[in-house]
Formats: C-alpha cells, sequence, structure tokens
C-alpha cells in the first residue's frame, strides 16, 4: 500500500464523515481544530515524507479543513450540496498532503489551494447538468470564469464578449458558444403525472411519433405484403432443390449449415453453396423485373 492510498484509507472515516451527515456539527468540529504554525507545519511533513508517519498526515490533513470549507462555500452558486463539494475538496487537500514537499518553503495552505479547486471543479462540471458543458480545458476556464463575469450581465454585447475572450485567452466564438450552453437548461423527455399540462414543454410533448400517420402505416404493410409476395413467387420459379436450399438457409429460424444439406443430397458443402449464390442471383434478377 503506497502512502498516499493509505492515507486516504486512514483518514476517509475522520475526515470525510462530517458532510456526509450533519454539516453543522461537522462545520463546528472543524472550526475547533487548531491552526499549525509554519515550524508545525514543516516537521509534519517532513515526518510524513522520509518516514510515512501517517499520524502526521492527518494532523496535516485536519489542521486545513477549516481551509476547504471556505473554498467549497464558493461554489454554492451551483445549487449543489455545500456538504459535497467540502467531501471533494477534502479529496483535493489530501492528495496536496501527499505531494508537499516542505523544502520549498511554501506553506502547505498555498500549495493545497489547486488540489482543492481541482477536486471540486470536477465534482461541478460531473453533477451541474445532465449533458455535460465543458469538456475540454478552454472550456472548463470559460465555464468558472464565465459565469462568475456573468454574474451582474445580461446577454454580452459583442464589446463585452471580446473582452472576455481577452481576458480569458480563448475566441469570442467560444465565449458565445459557453454562454448558450451556461443558458440552456435540462429538460425531462416525459413529464411527471404530477405537472401541469399548461407548462409541459418537453420532446414527449410535441415531438412526432413515427407511426401517428395512419395512411403510412397502411403503405408500410402493403409494401411488405407485395415484397413477400414477389420473394413467393420468385422462389415458386427455381428448381425444387434450389428452392429448398434457399428455404432451409435464410428462411427458417433453425438455419441448416452447407454440411448438412451436402449429406443430404449427396453433394460436397462446396457445391451447396455454388447452388445457393446462384438462387440468390436469379431471386434478385426477379425481384428486380
Amino acid at each position: 500500500m503506497t502512502a498516499g492510498t493509505a492515507l486516504v484509507t486512514r483518514l476517509g472515516d475522520q475526515a470525510l464523515a462530517g458532510p456526509l451527515g450533519s454539516l453543522d456539527a461537522y462545520l463546528e468540529r472543524v472550526s475547533r481544530i487548531a491552526i499549525l504554525s509554519r515550524d508545525e507545519e514543516r516537521a509534519l511533513a517532513e515526518r510524513f515524507r522520509s518516514k510515512d508517519d501517517l499520524s502526521a498526515a492527518r494532523q496535516l490533513v485536519l489542521s486545513h479543513l477549516r481551509f476547504v470549507v471556505h473554498i467549497a462555500r464558493g461554489y454554492s452558486g451551483y445549487g449543489l450540496p455545500v456538504g459535497d463539494l467540502i467531501q471533494e475538496g477534502n479529496v483535493g487537500l489530501m492528495k496536496a498532503v501527499k505531494r508537499f514537499d516542505p523544502s520549498q518553503n511554501v506553506r502547505l495552505v498555498s500549495f493545497a489551494v489547486h488540489w482543492i479547486r481541482a477536486e471540486i471543479h470536477e465534482y461541478v462540471l460531473r453533477n451541474w447538468r445532465l449533458v455535460k458543458v465543458a469538456t475540454t480545458k478552454a472550456q472548463r476556464k470559460l465555464f468558472f470564469n464565465l459565469r462568475r463575469m456573468k454574474k451582474n450581465l445580461g446577454w454580452l454585447s459583442a464589446e463585452e464578449t471580446a473582452a472576455v475572450a481577452r481576458d480569458l485567452g480563448v475566441t469570442p466564438g467560444e465565449v458565445t458558444e459557453m454562454e448558450q450552453r451556461l443558458a440552456a437548461r435540462d429538460m425531462s423527455f416525459d413529464p411527471t403525472p404530477e405537472t401541469d399540462e399548461e407548462d409541459i414543454y418537453s420532446p414527449a410533448a410535441y415531438l412526432r411519433s413515427p407511426g401517428a400517420d395512419p395512411a403510412e402505416l397502411v403503405e408500410s404493410a402493403d409494401s411488405e405484403d407485395e415484397s413477400e409476395q414477389r420473394l413467393q413467387s420468385a422462389l415458386n420459379r427455381l428448381d425444387a432443390r434450389s428452392r429448398d436450399i434457399m428455404q432451409r438457409r435464410w428462411m427458417s429460424e433453425g438455419k441448416a449449415t452447407l454440411h448438412e444439406l451436402a449429406d443430404e443430397y449427396g453433394v460436397s458443402a462446396e457445391r451447396i453453396r455454388q447452388i445457393e449464390a446462384s438462387a440468390l442471383g436469379k431471386l434478385r434478377g426477379l425481384m428486380a423485373a
């Protein structure tokens, strides 16, 4: 077991259980955990890095849980449970602790920001909509920054679109496309029975059914009947052996093999294949006439 895997396993119950139960109790518990000084943090990080001391890693994680809560609350506007956002952020914090190098003379809180936000971003993108709105790196960047920029704006003008594109290093077309995705909403294909009929606006209410036109159904049935009649007429014009081979090879539920027919007619399997190929050619000609 690697140090990172062991860290996740050992800390799972203590560090992540809170958001899944009572969020208020979790927040209260987290607020009571002491914040580490720079020297304490460095000593614990060195113990974990050099000796795989999981108790040191646990202290590092627990002392930074309140910081994860602060970041997670910044994503509450996406309509997702704050407890789940905190849980995902905690996973990012543990990943940061695993990779933290105290020799770089950087505080863990500064190093962990990227990992915490990355996990929360992934969770938001997976759960904000049924259909993903951002899949590429540029789209992800647009998704989070454009929502923040548009909080007090309606649809962007051409000048605003160009300014946003310039600030984020993307094209105006990409900004417009993401703006349209953000404005869209998920729609149920088939509304629940409780839905007011006047409010129904879903594909199930207005899409045309393929079998809705009686005239087309009759036409389709007549076409199938005619095809069957022409096929039967063409089969009747084959010799008895060819007709039997075709029926047993193509029209029976239990399809006969070439070897079975060869044994029955006292010829080789290759000869049966030749008869079958010849009969298929005759049928195509008769059906097309």
